[in-house]
C-alpha cells in the first residue's frame, strides 16, 4: 500500500503539483507522450530545474503560442478529455477535478456548470496541470493520498474578473469544510486549481503520517516568500507498524434489470477511478426476482465520483453509501529474483508472503512452463 502525501507548508497550486510529480520520479517523456493525446495544441510546456530556500525542486510553465486561443467552456473541456485516448482513470480523475472547479466557479458568478468559461491561458493552463496532474497520479499508483492542513495568504490578486481579496473566492468555496489556517504573508498560497487538485484527490487534513520513506519531490511556485521557501513537497512510501487504522467509504446498489455482460466494464471503470474493492453478491429481490448486490469499497474523497459513476453506467436508481472503520495489516511489494525473471510478492506482517498473480501468469505464458512451478520458485525467495 503506498501513501502519498502533500505537504503544503507553503500552499498549492496546478504548476507545483505537476512540477513536484516530475521531481518524485514520473518521467517527462510519459507526461508529454499521455498529453498528446489531448487534442490541445498552440502550447509548449517547459519543465526547468531550480531552487527555493536552498532547496533544489522543478519548476514548470505552460507557454501558449501568438495564435490566440478561444475561450473554453467546461463542456468544451470534458468533451475533449473523454474524446481522447487517455487512460480511463485518468479521463475520470481529471473531470472530476475539474467538475469541483466549475462548480465553484458557478457558485460565484451565478451561473449553471456548462455555462462555466475558462479564459484563453488559464484554460490551457488548467488542462495541462489538472490532466497531467491525473498522470501523474495514475503513474504512481498511491492506495492513499494525505494532505497537510493548508495555509491561506493574504491580499489582492488580478485575474480576468478583476481584482480579487485572497483567498481567491472560488478557493473558499472549494475549500469549504475543509481545514486551513491564516499565515502572515502577502500572495496567493492556494489557488482554485490546486484547491481543486488537494480536495478531490485527498482524504482530508492529516498529521505526517508513519511511513517508510521512498521518493521525495519538490514543486516550485512561481513567486518567492521571506519567511518560507514557495514549494510544495510530496512524499511518496509504504505505511509502517504491524497494523494500520483508517476510515472507508462503502457504497452498495441493487439491480435487478441490468445485462450481466455489463458488470464487467462496470467494474473495470470503478477500479479505474480508483475503488479499492468491487465485489457482486446474488441477492432475492422483490416480487422473488434474482438480483445483484454491487458493494464498492472507496477512499472517502472518492464517494462522490464514485457514486456518479454507478448511476451514469449501471440500471440502479440509487447508491447507499456509509463510512465504516477497518484495521489491516501494513503490506508492501518488493521483487524478487527466481530463475523464470523478476516477480513481484506481497508481504504483510510476519506470515504472508504471497507472490503476485499477474506475473506469474505472464512469466508461465512466456516460459511455457506452469505457473504453479513460477509460484514456487517466488515462494522459495521468502526469507
Amino acid at each position: 500500500m503506498r501513501i502519498l502525501y502533500f505537504d503544503c507548508f507553503s500552499g498549492v497550486s496546478g504548476d507545483m503539483t505537476l512540477a513536484a510529480l516530475l521531481d518524485l520520479g514520473l518521467p517527462q517523456e510519459k507526461l508529454r507522450q499521455e498529453l498528446a493525446k489531448l487534442s490541445l495544441q498552440n502550447y509548449s510546456l517547459e519543465i526547468f530545474p531550480g531552487s527555493r530556500g536552498g532547496i533544489a525542486a522543478l519548476g514548470l510553465k505552460v507557454k501558449v503560442g501568438p495564435q490566440k486561443e478561444p475561450p473554453r467552456y467546461f463542456s468544451d473541456i470534458r468533451e475533449m478529455i473523454e474524446a481522447s485516448s487517455l487512460e480511463q482513470g485518468v479521463k475520470d480523475m481529471s473531470l472530476a477535478i475539474f467538475q469541483r472547479l466549475a462548480e465553484a466557479e458557478a457558485k460565484i458568478h451565478r451561473q449553471k456548470v456548462e455555462e462555466v468559461r475558462f479564459h484563453e491561458v488559464g484554460a490551457v493552463d488548467s488542462i495541462v496541470d489538472i490532466v497531467g496532474t491525473a498522470i501523474g497520479i495514475e503513474y504512481f499508483k498511491p492506495l492513499r493520498i494525505l494532505s497537510s492542513e493548508l495555509p491561506m495568504g493574504r491580499g489582492f490578486v488580478q485575474c480576468t474578473h478583476g481584482r480579487l481579496p485572497l483567498p481567491a473566492p472560488a478557493t473558499l468555496e472549494i475549500l469549504k469544510g475543509y481545514p486551513v489556517r491564516d499565515v502572515n504573508v502577502e500572495g496567493e498560497l492556494v489557488t482554485p486549481t490546486g484547491a481543486a487538485i488537494v480536495t478531490t484527490l485527498t482524504s482530508g487534513v492529516n498529521p505526517f503520517p508513519a511511513m517508510k520513506i521512498g521518493q521525495v519531490g519538490y514543486g516550485m511556485g512561481k513567486d518567492e516568500f521571506a519567511d518560507r521557501p514557495n514549494l510544495l513537497r510530496l512524499v511518496l512510501g509504504e505505511p509502517v507498524g504491524a497494523d494500520h487504522a483508517d476510515q472507508v467509504a462503502v457504497l452498495e446498489a441493487n439491480i435487478d434489470d441490468m445485462n450481466p455482460e455489463f458488470y464487467d466494464y462496470l467494474m473495470d471503470r470503478l477500479f479505474g477511478l480508483g475503488a479499492l474493492d468491487v465485489s457482486l453478491s446474488p441477492l432475492l429481490m422483490k416480487k422473488n426476482r434474482p438480483g445483484t448486490l454491487l458493494r464498492v469499497i472507496a477512499e472517502e474523497h472518492q464517494a462522490d465520483a464514485l457514486s456518479e459513476l454507478i448511476l451514469r453506467e449501471s440500471t440502479t436508481l440509487g447508491v447507499r453509501r456509509y463510512i465504516v472503520g477497518r484495521k489491516k495489516l501494513a503490506r508492501e511489494i518488493q521483487e524478487v529474483e527466481t530463475k523464470y525473471g523478476r516477480v513481484r510478492v506481497k508481504i504483510s506482517g510476519e506470515l504472508r508472503f504471497q507472490p503476485e498473480y499477474d506475473d506469474c501468469k505472464r512469466i508461465a505464458l512466456e516460459k511455457g512452463v506452469p505457473i504453479q512451478e513460477v509460484y514456487q520458485e517466488a515462494m522459495k525467495m521468502r526469507k
